[in-house]
């Protein structure tokens, strides 16, 4: 997760810290309507499929796909349940089967966001021994073995997004942070041979940029190429005015040219917003939920959109309001798709 067009740094559930933010033109809001409930949660879509027959709705939320209580509740606020989980790991802990299964078991698929750093605790990491140049090296393939091996093993589609953001500028596999495109693409590209060696075609990849903003690197340079990504992933945020250097910005502004870039970098490629979320603050938050999910509908590139429905440095839960709640209901059973 990162700010609009700032380098604003939230933590996800690896308590990433705040690192830098750019400034951000001040965009006016667009008013949308409630809409009264029409129904389709996706049901009859095909099981495993990112494409337009369907927007589908996911979700990552602080305890993960383990935490059926914080799952149940945000069914009930929807109205209907996520069909994708978001969850993330480090590079030092195993493959998290368990959540693997417990996103199953709730109905939903698995997606799993790999952040090549240890996580320490209290928002700290340790990037020192996972550099991209030494993945790509071959430093680490034994534990991209045993990923891989227990994955395969595990069979169900799991979506596995790796170093995301990228062109941002708060992680250290960005290139703001010193490392070149060209060894992140060779990073990546050695995680997903290695996979394939191991029959682990289940594993889906997900290659996930931040939208784009003024200091962000381009995407294009960052793109591993078709053969070796499955699904176009994008990550953005409304965090209105929850700082001085913060501005409300709306759905189509915030996603609608870095969408544009995607599609001709990766034409044909199914887009999922990886992560989205809307502060309080500078706005009616209800008002940009509706426009925002009735944007993505629109958009058929778009095949589903991930809430991340954490209350950290803002309140970015789709029910941070009886207001807000009900408007994200009211938008899912309206979508045409």
């Amino acid at each position: 997760m990162s700010p609009s067009f700032s380098t604003l740094r939230r933590g996800s559930n690896s308590g990433a810290s705040l690192l830098i933010a750019a400034s951000i033109l001040l965009l006016a809001p667009i008013v949308a309507c409630a809409a009264p409930a029409r129904g389709n949660d996706c049901s009859d879509a095909p099981p495993h499929a990112l494409n337009d027959d369907c927007l589908r709705f996911g979700i990552s939320n602080p305890g993960g796909p383990a935490a059926l209580d914080e799952l149940e509740r945000a069914r009930q606020s929807a109205g209907q349940p996520p069909t994708l989980i978001l969850s993330f790991s480090d590079f030092t802990a195993p493959p998290p089967i368990h959540d693997l299964d417990a996103a199953v078991s709730f109905g939903a698929e698995p997606v799993v966001t790999w952040e090549p750093w240890h996580w320490l605790g209290e928002g700290e990491h340790d990037n020192a021994a996972f550099s991209l140049r030494s993945i790509a090296d071959g430093l680490h393939d034994d534990y991209l073995y045993s990923w891989a091996d227990q994955l395969a093993a595990w069979g169900s589609t799991v979506y596995l997004r790796f170093a995301h953001e990228a062109n941002g500028t708060w992680y250290p596999w960005s290139v703001e942070q010193g490392t070149s495109a060209h060894t992140y693409v060779a990073a990546w590209r050695h995680i997903h041979d290695l996979f394939a060696s191991k029959g682990a075609s289940n594993v889906k990849w997900i290659w996930s940029p931040n939208v784009s903003f003024p200091g962000s690197s381009p995407i294009a340079d960052l793109y591993p190429g078709d053969r070796f990504v499955d699904v176009i992933g994008l990550d953005g945020y409304n965090w209105g005015t929850t700082h001085p250097w913060t501005r409300w910005i709306d759905p189509t502004s915030l996603f609608g040219p870095t969408l544009d870039e995607l599609r001709a970098i990766a034409p044909g490629k199914p887009i999922v917003i990886t992560e989205v979320g809307s502060a309080e603050a500078g706005g009616s938050k209800p008002e940009w939920i509706r426009e925002l999910i009735a944007l993505l509908d629109e958009e058929e590139s778009v095949a589903a959109f991930i809430w991340f429905d954490h209350d950290k440095e803002a309140d970015w839960r789709f029910s941070s309001t009886p207001e807000a709640a009900a408007a994200f209901a009211g938008a899912l059973h309206e979508r045409l798709r």
